[in-house]
């Protein structure tokens, strides 16, 4: 993250505007064909045992946030599941590099998260593994950019977007939630665009908004059972994403709407999931942290 993870810095120049000069990838984006390849944290990142022994699982793990928050876990002490599409293997064999390299069990899994069974296989394999579930990321999404707005989003993508960010997500947490003891946390990633719709991701904002009330109202659901849950909301991340689900004249000025002027990298993400996860946030639950860039998300 930048040159160190605690050096002072001017936050509106850590990082050069990402986009510059950035071309198109195809879709789902894989991190080895981006122009410029971002920050997961991988040099910078450092640990301090703060979830030691916990056995995590983070969704669309392969690259981006997911990359970054399965290398902080790892170096904070924890195992992780990754889940990733097929398309993703190579990025997903990466992501399983920086964790075992930090010395904990890393576990890939190909995963359409759009089908419900599929969805429960993965906690089932989770709970093979590990025994039990003490985190559980969702943050596997799908969008896709249609700048005419309404009238370009085929009722198809509406669907793979609501399956994908929003029914996963409840698949995964009814499947999880028998396995989580008290203590542990579901994480959602949420977004800026809950708050601050953008029309060309009319139906992606739709879907973060779902997230954000089904996180509020899980939290108080899950209180009985000991179990937190909160909401990660980001701004503009630079991610494979990105490349792969813009036009390439919209890149170059990606990140500027943000008041910071820029676009955020993955590795400026990781240290808020690594708080939720922790016991430094044991009396937060049904939270969104907003990490916008100083976007407001009220």
């Amino acid at each position: 993250m930048g040159e160190d993870q605690f050096t002072q810095q001017d936050p509106t120049k850590q990082h050069e505007r990402p986009g510059s000069g950035s071309r198109t990838v195809e879709h789902p984006g894989r991190t080895a064909d981006m122009d410029v390849v971002p920050d997961h944290g991988e040099q910078t990142y450092r640990g301090s045992g703060r979830l030691e022994g916990r056995k995590t699982v983070v969704t669309g793990g392969d690259s981006g946030i997911g990359r970054a928050v399965a290398i902080a876990f790892a170096r904070e002490g924890a195992d992780v599941l990754i889940t990733h599409l097929d398309a993703e293997a190579q990025d997903a064999a990466e992501t399983a590099k920086w964790v075992t390299e930090a010395g904990r069990t890393a576990v890939t899994v190909p995963a359409d998260l759009t089908d419900e069974q599929t969805c429960r296989d993965v906690v089932a394999r989770a709970v093979e593994e590990f025994g039990h579930i003490d985190v559980l990321v969702s943050n596997a999404a799908y969008q896709m950019s249609q700048p005419g707005g309404i009238v370009d989003i085929t009722a198809e993508q509406f669907d793979r977007v609501m399956k994908t960010n929003v029914y996963a997500l409840f698949w995964l947490v009814k499947a999880a939630v028998e396995h989580m003891p008290a203590g542990a946390s579901v994480i959602t990633t949420s977004s800026v665009q809950a708050f601050q719709p953008s029309p060309h991701l009319l139906d992606y904002a739709t879907s973060k908004a779902a997230i954000v009330n089904f996180t509020k109202a899980l939290g108080h659901d899950l209180l009985p059972r000991g179990i937190r849950a909160n909401s990660v909301a980001p701004g503009p991340v630079w991610t494979p994403l990105i490349p792969a689900t813009m036009a390439e004249d919209k890149l170059e000025s990606f990140g500027e709407q943000a008041p910071m002027g820029r676009a955020a990298q993955p590795a400026e993400l990781a240290p808020f999931f690594v708080f939720l996860a922790s016991q430094e946030s044991s009396y937060m639950t049904s939270e969104v942290l907003g990490v916008t860039g100083g976007s407001p998300i009220t």
